[in-house]
């Protein structure tokens, strides 16, 4: 079980109740639909530990949900602020040119005009924008994701295509 084919949903907040029950703070690219998933991976310091899933219910950025063989709070806590994985082959595929956050991290960005640019670190979110933060010239950018500044995006070679207007690097 390799880690690079699972995909992190979330963590796990704190003990929900006195049964066992975990919130779930969720990532922007966690499911919608939860009912249909059976089965979550917990990270722990060596490997992704799978547990059954008896009960949830989601909302847009958290969950509350029952695992099994966790019944009690002081379990819960156990697992408090763990990272939570599902598997990669059970992720909704995207229309073509959008992607998830976590799929462009090292991705090359290049710009028509300067040419290479650097390589995605992260994506950070405000509000409903998405920003790739990348280094150039030793200071941090972060470019918007949208239109007409994110050109292209090629997930087989790894390159991210911007064009950006003359002084955007300079701000």
């Amino acid at each position: 079980m390799k880690k690079s084919d699972y995909y992190k949903v979330g963590f796990f907040m704190k003990p929900h109740g006195l049964k066992g029950d975990l919130t779930i703070s969720l990532n922007p690219d966690s499911p919608d639909d939860w009912d249909s998933i059976k089965m979550l991976f917990v990270e722990n310091d060596t490997a992704l530990v799978p547990y059954f899933i008896e009960k949830v219910s989601a909302r847009t950025d958290k969950a509350i949900i029952k695992l099994e063989d966790v019944s009690t709070p002081e379990q819960a806590s156990l697992l408090k602020n763990k990272s939570v994985f599902l598997p990669l082959a059970s992720r909704p595929k995207l229309e073509t040119g959008d992607f998830y956050d976590d799929e462009v991290i090292g991705f090359e960005v290049s710009d028509d005009h300067i040419g290479l640019l650097g390589l995605v670190e992260e994506i950070e979110r405000a509000g409903s924008n998405r920003f790739l933060i990348l280094r150039y010239q030793q200071k941090e950018i972060m470019i918007p994701v949208q239109y007409p500044l994110l050109k292209s995006i090629n997930k087989s070679k790894k390159k991210i295509s911007v064009n950006l207007p003359d002084g955007f690097l300079d701000i």
